[in-house]
Protein backbone atom coordinates (compact mmCIF):
# COMPACT_ATOMS: atom_id res chain seq x y z
CA UNK A 1 0.00 0.00 0.00
CA UNK A 2 1.23 3.36 -1.10
CA UNK A 3 2.42 5.74 2.01
CA UNK A 4 -0.33 8.07 2.56
CA UNK A 5 0.89 11.78 1.67
CA UNK A 6 -0.93 14.56 2.82
CA UNK A 7 -2.15 16.54 0.08
CA UNK A 8 -0.99 19.53 1.15
CA UNK A 9 2.14 18.49 0.84
CA UNK A 10 2.00 15.97 -2.57
CA UNK A 11 0.80 20.05 -3.64
CA UNK A 12 4.28 21.58 -2.67
CA UNK A 13 5.90 18.59 -3.75
CA UNK A 14 4.56 19.04 -7.35
CA UNK A 15 5.16 22.49 -7.84
CA UNK A 16 8.59 22.04 -6.74
CA UNK A 17 9.20 18.92 -9.35
CA UNK A 18 8.10 21.30 -12.12
CA UNK A 19 10.07 23.71 -11.54
CA UNK A 20 13.20 21.25 -11.39
CA UNK A 21 12.07 19.92 -14.89
CA UNK A 22 10.92 23.04 -16.05
CA UNK A 23 15.05 24.20 -15.47
CA UNK A 24 16.25 20.94 -16.11
CA UNK A 25 19.94 21.38 -17.26
CA UNK A 26 20.70 24.02 -14.90
CA UNK A 27 19.53 22.16 -11.72
CA UNK A 28 21.58 18.80 -13.23
CA UNK A 29 24.24 21.59 -13.07
CA UNK A 30 24.33 23.32 -9.82
CA UNK A 31 21.66 21.39 -7.44
CA UNK A 32 22.53 17.47 -8.00
CA UNK A 33 21.82 17.08 -4.29
CA UNK A 34 18.75 18.55 -4.09
CA UNK A 35 17.43 16.37 -7.22
CA UNK A 36 18.67 13.33 -5.23
CA UNK A 37 16.97 14.09 -1.72
CA UNK A 38 13.62 14.69 -3.56
CA UNK A 39 13.83 11.76 -5.37
CA UNK A 40 14.60 9.87 -2.07
CA UNK A 41 11.48 11.30 -0.90
CA UNK A 42 9.50 9.96 -4.16
CA UNK A 43 8.71 11.54 -6.76
CA UNK A 44 4.80 12.64 -7.06
CA UNK A 45 2.78 10.07 -8.90
CA UNK A 46 1.34 12.88 -11.37
CA UNK A 47 4.92 13.76 -12.27
CA UNK A 48 6.96 10.52 -12.00
CA UNK A 49 6.88 9.58 -15.99
CA UNK A 50 8.33 12.70 -16.97
CA UNK A 51 11.18 12.70 -13.91
CA UNK A 52 12.23 9.37 -15.09
CA UNK A 53 13.01 10.69 -18.39
CA UNK A 54 14.96 13.23 -17.71
CA UNK A 55 17.08 11.63 -15.04
CA UNK A 56 17.69 8.70 -17.45
CA UNK A 57 18.15 10.61 -20.05
CA UNK A 58 16.04 8.96 -22.35
CA UNK A 59 14.42 12.68 -23.31
CA UNK A 60 17.57 13.75 -24.74
CA UNK A 61 18.05 10.07 -26.77
CA UNK A 62 14.22 10.21 -27.86
CA UNK A 63 14.99 14.21 -29.47
CA UNK A 64 18.08 13.20 -30.63
CA UNK A 65 16.75 10.31 -32.61
CA UNK A 66 13.28 11.41 -33.67
CA UNK A 67 11.51 9.34 -35.80
CA UNK A 68 13.74 6.12 -34.85
CA UNK A 69 11.16 4.16 -32.75
CA UNK A 70 8.46 4.54 -35.64
CA UNK A 71 11.00 3.57 -38.17
CA UNK A 72 11.63 0.42 -36.02
CA UNK A 73 7.65 -0.14 -35.03
CA UNK A 74 6.73 -0.70 -39.28
CA UNK A 75 9.58 -3.04 -39.92
CA UNK A 76 8.70 -6.99 -39.39
CA UNK A 77 11.56 -8.33 -36.73
CA UNK A 78 12.89 -11.72 -36.78
CA UNK A 79 10.21 -14.36 -35.59
CA UNK A 80 13.10 -16.09 -33.40
CA UNK A 81 12.06 -13.29 -31.09
CA UNK A 82 8.50 -12.25 -31.92
CA UNK A 83 7.78 -15.58 -30.72
CA UNK A 84 9.30 -15.67 -27.27
CA UNK A 85 8.10 -11.85 -26.52
CA UNK A 86 4.61 -12.97 -27.86
CA UNK A 87 4.57 -15.63 -25.10
CA UNK A 88 5.36 -13.60 -22.47
CA UNK A 89 2.67 -10.85 -22.70
CA UNK A 90 0.47 -12.10 -20.51
CA UNK A 91 3.14 -13.18 -17.75
CA UNK A 92 3.80 -9.18 -16.73
CA UNK A 93 1.63 -7.68 -14.36
CA UNK A 94 -1.82 -9.79 -15.48
CA UNK A 95 -3.93 -7.99 -12.60
CA UNK A 96 -3.13 -4.69 -13.36
CA UNK A 97 -5.92 -2.81 -15.74
CA UNK A 98 -3.39 -2.35 -18.89
CA UNK A 99 -2.43 -5.52 -19.22
CA UNK A 100 -5.05 -7.62 -18.01
CA UNK A 101 -6.89 -8.13 -21.85
CA UNK A 102 -4.88 -10.68 -24.67
CA UNK A 103 -4.46 -8.03 -27.46
CA UNK A 104 -5.30 -5.08 -25.48
CA UNK A 105 -3.64 -1.95 -25.62
CA UNK A 106 -1.36 -2.73 -23.16
CA UNK A 107 -0.21 -5.89 -24.06
CA UNK A 108 0.14 -4.37 -27.71
CA UNK A 109 2.50 -1.78 -26.82
CA UNK A 110 4.51 -3.81 -24.70
CA UNK A 111 4.89 -6.12 -28.03
CA UNK A 112 6.05 -2.88 -29.82
CA UNK A 113 8.42 -1.61 -28.01
CA UNK A 114 10.53 -4.87 -26.75
CA UNK A 115 10.17 -6.15 -30.56
CA UNK A 116 11.82 -2.34 -31.17
CA UNK A 117 14.27 -3.36 -28.98
CA UNK A 118 15.12 -6.54 -30.96
CA UNK A 119 15.63 -4.67 -33.56
CA UNK A 120 17.49 -2.01 -32.08
CA UNK A 121 19.96 -4.22 -30.43
CA UNK A 122 19.64 -7.23 -33.10
CA UNK A 123 23.30 -8.53 -31.32
CA UNK A 124 21.55 -8.80 -28.00
CA UNK A 125 17.59 -9.51 -28.88
CA UNK A 126 15.10 -10.17 -26.33
CA UNK A 127 15.76 -11.43 -22.56
CA UNK A 128 12.56 -12.26 -20.50
CA UNK A 129 14.05 -9.94 -17.35
CA UNK A 130 13.18 -6.96 -20.18
CA UNK A 131 9.52 -7.58 -20.07
CA UNK A 132 8.72 -6.55 -16.66
CA UNK A 133 11.05 -3.15 -16.59
CA UNK A 134 9.09 -2.40 -19.92
CA UNK A 135 5.76 -3.32 -18.54
CA UNK A 136 6.28 -0.59 -15.63
CA UNK A 137 7.47 2.08 -17.76
CA UNK A 138 4.40 1.59 -20.08
CA UNK A 139 2.12 2.22 -16.83
CA UNK A 140 4.28 5.67 -16.43
CA UNK A 141 4.44 6.71 -20.00
CA UNK A 142 3.39 6.14 -23.95
CA UNK A 143 5.23 3.49 -26.19
CA UNK A 144 7.91 6.02 -27.91
CA UNK A 145 9.18 7.68 -24.64
CA UNK A 146 8.91 3.78 -22.58
CA UNK A 147 11.40 2.48 -25.19
CA UNK A 148 14.24 5.29 -24.84
CA UNK A 149 13.38 4.60 -21.37
CA UNK A 150 14.33 1.19 -21.88
CA UNK A 151 17.53 1.88 -24.12
CA UNK A 152 18.90 3.98 -21.79
CA UNK A 153 18.69 1.36 -18.27
CA UNK A 154 20.03 -1.34 -20.81
CA UNK A 155 23.20 0.61 -22.02
CA UNK A 156 23.81 3.19 -19.53
CA UNK A 157 22.04 1.74 -16.00
CA UNK A 158 22.71 -2.08 -16.47
CA UNK A 159 25.18 -2.58 -19.30
CA UNK A 160 25.63 -6.88 -20.42
CA UNK A 161 22.36 -7.34 -17.83
CA UNK A 162 20.37 -8.97 -20.84
CA UNK A 163 23.05 -10.40 -22.95
CA UNK A 164 22.99 -14.22 -23.64
CA UNK A 165 25.63 -15.35 -21.35
CA UNK A 166 24.39 -13.30 -18.43
CA UNK A 167 28.47 -12.55 -17.54
CA UNK A 168 27.13 -8.82 -16.10
CA UNK A 169 24.65 -10.17 -13.58
CA UNK A 170 26.89 -12.93 -12.78
CA UNK A 171 29.88 -10.53 -11.80
CA UNK A 172 26.90 -8.48 -9.99
CA UNK A 173 26.33 -11.17 -7.86
CA UNK A 174 29.84 -11.80 -6.92
CA UNK A 175 29.90 -8.28 -5.84
CA UNK A 176 27.00 -8.78 -4.26
CA UNK A 177 28.05 -11.50 -2.69
CA UNK A 178 31.65 -9.35 -1.87
CA UNK A 179 29.72 -6.31 -0.40
CA UNK A 180 27.44 -8.46 2.28
CA UNK A 181 30.72 -9.51 4.35
CA UNK A 182 31.22 -6.09 5.34
CA UNK A 183 27.34 -5.03 5.56
CA UNK A 184 26.49 -8.74 7.68
CA UNK A 185 28.52 -10.71 8.18
CA UNK A 186 26.37 -13.37 9.70
CA UNK A 187 24.22 -13.54 6.57
CA UNK A 188 27.52 -13.68 4.47
CA UNK A 189 28.80 -16.68 6.41
CA UNK A 190 25.38 -18.98 6.41
CA UNK A 191 25.51 -18.13 2.61
CA UNK A 192 28.91 -19.24 2.16
CA UNK A 193 28.48 -22.25 4.62
CA UNK A 194 25.49 -23.04 2.49
CA UNK A 195 27.27 -22.99 -0.65
CA UNK A 196 24.23 -20.96 -2.33
CA UNK A 197 25.65 -18.97 -5.50
CA UNK A 198 24.03 -15.55 -5.47
CA UNK A 199 22.93 -16.15 -9.17
CA UNK A 200 20.16 -18.37 -7.48
CA UNK A 201 18.82 -15.38 -5.49
CA UNK A 202 19.89 -12.30 -6.93
CA UNK A 203 19.33 -12.94 -10.43
CA UNK A 204 15.88 -12.00 -10.81
CA UNK A 205 15.81 -9.25 -8.42
CA UNK A 206 19.03 -7.64 -10.07
CA UNK A 207 17.41 -7.91 -13.80
CA UNK A 208 13.91 -7.30 -13.20
CA UNK A 209 15.38 -3.90 -10.73
CA UNK A 210 12.81 -5.81 -8.05
CA UNK A 211 9.24 -5.02 -10.01
CA UNK A 212 8.73 -8.70 -9.69
CA UNK A 213 9.70 -8.88 -5.80
CA UNK A 214 8.68 -5.81 -4.00
CA UNK A 215 5.28 -4.64 -3.14
CA UNK A 216 4.50 -1.68 -5.84
CA UNK A 217 4.46 1.03 -3.76
CA UNK A 218 8.36 0.48 -2.87
CA UNK A 219 9.11 -0.64 -6.62
CA UNK A 220 8.00 3.01 -7.34
CA UNK A 221 9.88 4.27 -5.03
CA UNK A 222 13.14 2.01 -5.55
CA UNK A 223 12.94 3.00 -9.26
CA UNK A 224 12.65 6.54 -8.28
CA UNK A 225 15.89 6.78 -6.43
CA UNK A 226 17.71 3.98 -8.85
CA UNK A 227 16.90 6.37 -11.71
CA UNK A 228 18.68 9.25 -10.03
CA UNK A 229 21.58 7.01 -8.60
CA UNK A 230 21.75 4.55 -10.67
CA UNK A 231 22.75 0.39 -9.83
CA UNK A 232 23.92 1.04 -6.33
CA UNK A 233 20.26 1.39 -4.92
CA UNK A 234 19.87 -2.26 -6.99
CA UNK A 235 22.83 -3.61 -4.76
CA UNK A 236 21.57 -2.11 -1.67
CA UNK A 237 18.06 -3.20 -1.81
CA UNK A 238 19.49 -6.71 -2.32
CA UNK A 239 22.05 -5.90 0.61
CA UNK A 240 19.03 -4.84 2.97
CA UNK A 241 16.92 -7.57 2.10
CA UNK A 242 19.46 -10.34 3.00
CA UNK A 243 20.72 -8.84 6.04
CA UNK A 244 17.25 -8.60 7.70
CA UNK A 245 16.42 -12.31 6.34
CA UNK A 246 19.62 -13.88 7.22
CA UNK A 247 21.47 -11.25 9.43
CA UNK A 248 20.67 -13.10 12.89
CA UNK A 249 21.58 -15.70 14.56
CA UNK A 250 17.98 -15.85 15.44
CA UNK A 251 16.30 -15.36 11.80
CA UNK A 252 18.74 -18.55 10.95
CA UNK A 253 17.23 -21.11 13.37
CA UNK A 254 13.97 -21.59 10.99
CA UNK A 255 16.57 -22.24 8.05
CA UNK A 256 19.29 -24.28 8.76
CA UNK A 257 19.80 -25.71 5.14
CA UNK A 258 20.27 -25.15 1.88
CA UNK A 259 16.44 -25.89 0.72
CA UNK A 260 15.01 -23.84 3.52
CA UNK A 261 18.00 -21.09 3.11
CA UNK A 262 16.45 -20.80 -0.48
CA UNK A 263 12.87 -20.98 0.67
CA UNK A 264 13.06 -18.09 2.87
CA UNK A 265 14.67 -15.62 0.06
CA UNK A 266 11.73 -16.74 -2.03
CA UNK A 267 9.24 -15.63 0.48
CA UNK A 268 10.70 -12.76 1.89
CA UNK A 269 9.01 -11.12 5.13
CA UNK A 270 6.61 -8.02 3.94
CA UNK A 271 7.97 -6.03 7.17
CA UNK A 272 10.99 -6.03 5.64
CA UNK A 273 9.99 -4.96 2.27
CA UNK A 274 7.30 -2.38 3.46
CA UNK A 275 7.83 1.41 1.63
CA UNK A 276 8.69 3.25 4.76
CA UNK A 277 11.14 0.75 6.54
CA UNK A 278 12.84 -0.37 3.06
CA UNK A 279 13.72 3.31 1.77
CA UNK A 280 15.12 4.51 4.65
CA UNK A 281 17.33 1.28 5.40
CA UNK A 282 18.26 1.93 1.39
CA UNK A 283 19.51 5.72 2.18
CA UNK A 284 20.91 4.90 4.89
CA UNK A 285 23.35 2.15 3.70
CA UNK A 286 26.86 2.92 3.45
CA UNK A 287 27.57 1.28 0.26
CA UNK A 288 28.97 4.10 -2.45
CA UNK A 289 29.74 3.97 -6.46
CA UNK A 290 33.39 3.64 -5.30
CA UNK A 291 32.94 0.51 -3.76
CA UNK A 292 31.32 -1.59 -6.01
CA UNK A 293 33.52 -0.06 -8.87
CA UNK A 294 36.50 -1.07 -6.77
CA UNK A 295 34.72 -4.64 -6.16
CA UNK A 296 34.01 -4.93 -9.87
CA UNK A 297 38.21 -4.89 -10.86
CA UNK A 298 38.60 -7.62 -8.31
CA UNK A 299 35.71 -9.63 -9.56
CA UNK A 300 36.88 -8.81 -13.43
CA UNK A 301 40.28 -10.34 -12.55
CA UNK A 302 39.11 -13.33 -10.73
CA UNK A 303 36.58 -13.98 -13.63
CA UNK A 304 39.63 -13.53 -16.14
CA UNK A 305 41.65 -15.94 -14.11
CA UNK A 306 38.90 -19.14 -13.95
CA UNK A 307 36.72 -17.94 -17.38
CA UNK A 308 39.09 -16.14 -19.39
CA UNK A 309 37.85 -13.03 -21.52
CA UNK A 310 34.19 -11.40 -20.89
CA UNK A 311 32.21 -12.48 -24.50
CA UNK A 312 30.04 -9.94 -24.21
CA UNK A 313 31.91 -6.59 -24.03
CA UNK A 314 29.44 -3.97 -22.29
CA UNK A 315 29.73 -0.48 -22.44
CA UNK A 316 31.00 1.17 -18.81
CA UNK A 317 27.94 1.34 -16.22
CA UNK A 318 26.82 4.74 -15.32
CA UNK A 319 26.03 5.56 -11.97
CA UNK A 320 23.10 7.33 -12.34
CA UNK A 321 21.41 10.78 -13.68
CA UNK A 322 24.25 12.93 -13.00
CA UNK A 323 26.87 10.62 -14.64
CA UNK A 324 24.88 9.83 -17.82
CA UNK A 325 23.89 13.73 -18.35
CA UNK A 326 27.87 14.72 -17.96
CA UNK A 327 28.54 11.78 -20.44
CA UNK A 328 25.66 13.08 -23.00
CA UNK A 329 25.40 16.66 -22.15
CA UNK A 330 21.74 17.95 -23.84
CA UNK A 331 21.88 19.82 -26.99
CA UNK A 332 20.27 23.16 -25.76
CA UNK A 333 17.43 22.64 -27.30
CA UNK A 334 16.56 19.31 -25.95
CA UNK A 335 15.35 19.70 -22.80
CA UNK A 336 13.48 22.79 -23.42
CA UNK A 337 9.94 22.65 -22.09
CA UNK A 338 7.42 23.19 -24.45
CA UNK A 339 4.47 25.72 -23.21
CA UNK A 340 1.18 24.84 -23.08
CA UNK A 341 -0.17 28.29 -23.37
CA UNK A 342 0.99 30.51 -25.95
CA UNK A 343 0.71 34.53 -25.48
CA UNK A 344 0.68 36.63 -28.60
CA UNK A 345 3.32 38.42 -28.98
CA UNK A 346 3.36 42.31 -28.27
CA UNK A 347 5.07 45.23 -30.09
CA UNK A 348 8.62 44.28 -31.80
CA UNK A 349 11.42 45.55 -29.47
CA UNK A 350 13.35 48.22 -30.94
CA UNK A 351 16.90 47.40 -31.62
CA UNK A 352 20.02 48.08 -29.16
CA UNK A 353 21.52 50.30 -31.46
CA UNK A 354 18.73 52.29 -32.56
CA UNK A 355 17.54 52.52 -28.83
CA UNK A 356 20.61 53.81 -27.71
CA UNK A 357 20.95 56.36 -31.01
CA UNK A 358 17.97 57.68 -29.19
CA UNK A 359 18.58 58.12 -26.19
CA UNK A 360 21.67 59.98 -26.86
CA UNK A 361 19.49 62.36 -29.18
CA UNK A 362 17.35 63.08 -26.11
CA UNK A 363 20.13 63.44 -23.84
CA UNK A 364 22.44 65.75 -26.29
CA UNK A 365 25.70 65.93 -25.94
CA UNK A 366 26.72 63.76 -22.89
CA UNK A 367 28.65 65.46 -19.91
CA UNK A 368 32.44 65.04 -20.09
CA UNK A 369 32.53 64.71 -16.41
CA UNK A 370 29.85 61.93 -16.58
CA UNK A 371 28.87 63.29 -13.34
CA UNK A 372 25.66 63.70 -11.25
CA UNK A 373 24.60 66.53 -12.93
CA UNK A 374 25.04 64.89 -16.42
CA UNK A 375 21.53 63.70 -17.09
CA UNK A 376 20.30 67.03 -16.62
CA UNK A 377 22.50 68.74 -19.10
CA UNK A 378 20.56 67.97 -22.71
CA UNK A 379 18.25 69.89 -24.34
CA UNK A 380 14.46 69.39 -24.05
CA UNK A 381 13.42 66.67 -26.52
Amino acid sequence: RLEEVPLEVLRQRESKWLDMLNNWDKWMAKKHKKIRLRCQKGIPPSLRGRAWQYLSGSKVKLEQNMGKFDELDLLPGDPKWLDVIERDLHRQFPFHEMFVSRGGHGQQDLFRVLKAYTLYRPEEGYCQAQAPIAAVLLMHMPAEQAFWCLVQICEKYLPGYYSEKLEAIQLDGQILFSLLHKVSPVAYKHLSKQKIDPILYMTEWFMCAFSRTLPWSSVLRVWDMFFCEGVKIIFRVGLVLLKHTLGSSDKLKSCQGQYETMERLRALSPKIMQEAFLVQEVIELPVTERQIEREHLIQLKKWRETHGELQCKSPPRLHGAKAISEAEPAPRKALESVPSIFVSPGPAPVPKARKSKEKSREKGPASPANGPGAAGNGAPG
